[in-house]
Parts: C-alpha cells; sequence; structure tokens
C-alpha cells in the first residue's frame, strides 16, 4: 500500500509494477503520452495489461518499439490506413488495421514480447472477457480493439472476438494476480454511457495505484487531428502527476 505523503513517482520507483491501460475509444493518443513521461524517467513496467485503445499502445511497447517511435507513427495516421468498409457484423472489415499492425510491429507472436503483456478481449457467444496473452499479435491486437458496429468481429481458436472494454474497461483481467499495478484510466467522454456508469469508475484494488487526467480531447476517426493535442496534454499531465501526492491511491490531474 502507498505510505502517507507518498508522490506518484516515488511509488513507481519502489519496485516492478504492472501498468495497465484502460480503453476509451481512439485515447491511444493519451496513453502514449502518458508513456512517454514514464520512459523518460526510467519507470518502465514489468508487465502491461490492457483493453482496446490500451492494449493497442501496451502491445506496441511491450514489442520494443519506442514511445517516440509509437507517438510518430500516431501522428501520421490517417482514416485510409484502416478504412475499408466491407459488409459483415460491423462497418469496417479490419484486414487494413490488421495490416497496418503487422507493418509497424515485427514481432508476431504475444508470448514472443520482451515484457510480458496481456489484452483483454470479449467473447461474443460466452459474453465474457478472455484474456489473451499468446497468440498471433495482430489479431489479438485486433480483437481487442475491434469496436462493436465499427469493426466486424474475429475468430481466434474458434471464438469470435470483439473490444474487450465491453466487459473489462480498465483492461484488468491479464492483472490479477500482481501485486503491484499502475492504472491509467481514461475518463470517457462517450454519449452512450451515463456518467455514474460502473464501467466508469476507477476499481478499489489493493495494489492498484492510478492516474486520471481530464479534459482530455476526444478523439474519433473524422477527428485525428485532435490527436496530437490528447498526446501532448497526457504528457504534460503526467509530468506534473509523478510529483504530486497520493490520495486514496489515486492522482488526478
Amino acid at each position: 500500500m502507498p505510505e502517507n505523503n507518498e508522490t506518484l513517482k516515488e511509488w513507481l520507483k519502489k519496485g516492478p509494477f504492472t501498468l495497465t491501460m484502460s480503453s476509451g475509444f481512439f485515447s491511444f493518443f493519451a496513453h502514449c503520452g502518458m508513456l512517454s513521461v514514464l520512459e523518460d524517467e526510467y519507470l518502465m513496467p514489468s508487465m502491461i495489461t490492457g483493453s482496446s485503445a490500451g492494449a493497442l499502445i501496451g502491445v506496441c511497447s511491450a514489442s520494443g518499439l519506442s514511445t517516440e517511435t509509437i507517438r510518430n507513427r500516431l501522428f501520421r495516421l490517417s482514416k485510409a490506413d484502416f478504412w475499408d468498409p466491407s459488409l459483415g457484423l460491423g462497418l469496417l472489415k479490419g484486414k487494413l488495421f490488421r495490416r497496418l499492425i503487422n507493418d509497424f510491429i515485427t514481432i508476431r507472436l504475444l508470448e514472443d514480447c520482451p515484457t510480458p503483456v496481456s489484452v483483454s478481449v470479449f467473447d461474443i457467444i460466452s459474453r465474457k472477457t478472455h484474456v489473451l496473452n499468446t497468440g498471433s499479435l495482430a489479431d489479438a491486437v485486433y480483437a481487442t480493439c475491434a469496436v462493436p458496429f465499427l469493426f466486424q468481429p474475429i475468430r481466434i481458436d474458434g471464438h469470435y472476438y470483439l473490444d474487450g472494454g465491453l466487459k473489462d474497461r480498465p483492461g484488468l483481467a491479464g492483472a490479477q494476480d500482481c501485486q503491484r499495478v499502475f492504472y491509467h484510466h481514461i475518463m470517457s467522454k462517450s454519449p452512450w454511457r451515463s456518467r455514474n456508469s460502473p464501467a466508469l469508475q476507477i476499481p478499489v484494488i489493493d495494489g492498484l495505484v492510478s492516474l486520471s487526467i481530464d479534459e482530455l480531447p476526444r478523439v474519433s476517426p473524422g477527428k485525428l487531428e485532435s490527436g496530437k493535442l490528447a498526446y501532448e496534454k497526457a504528457r504534460m499531465s503526467t509530468k506534473v502527476a509523478l510529483n504530486k501526492k497520493l490520495e486514496c491511491n489515486n492522482v488526478h490531474v
């Protein structure tokens, strides 16, 4: 448990920790901004878990890519890079998205990542969260990011998967046995979730310390230019957060 008057930076420096990043539509820009500060401060995690946008950045980092490399690719991202409409249970087929991942990350299997990584996915048939930490990296990233109605489900080992944030928005399913977890919580502005939705609450778990940032710009396929603003806002806020005292195991900036 955090000590009295302990700053976030002091807590992170105390020992190995698991980094967990939540879902939040196109919030991968903000996750990358936050992670860039951890990298600058040599406060990188020993394990990474996440859902959807958080899992996307988590897998990129776990594969060995620097946040500068990730940021540069995100800043070049265009709608045409992943927009492939097709008939099916979702607007986009997802072939371009998986190709994008394969072109960007040279590692092909999750288990080959230098940093252990687990991603949460939603099983359509059982309506439960599954955790993927082995198998095709591109398929796993696609599955955890497959927002319903936007992307079509993907079949992996006989299961049909969609966005991991449907049942595990924090992305913590893969971190259940971890003693120290740093959780980056995206404060959603989604119009289809109520302000008091349980999915938007910060989990209270022994050993978990969280960071939540106010007023992050909302990014979407039609507003990718806002991604740079979200990245910079998250980066600046994380710099401030590192030197703030923990309050109820949370830093809110």
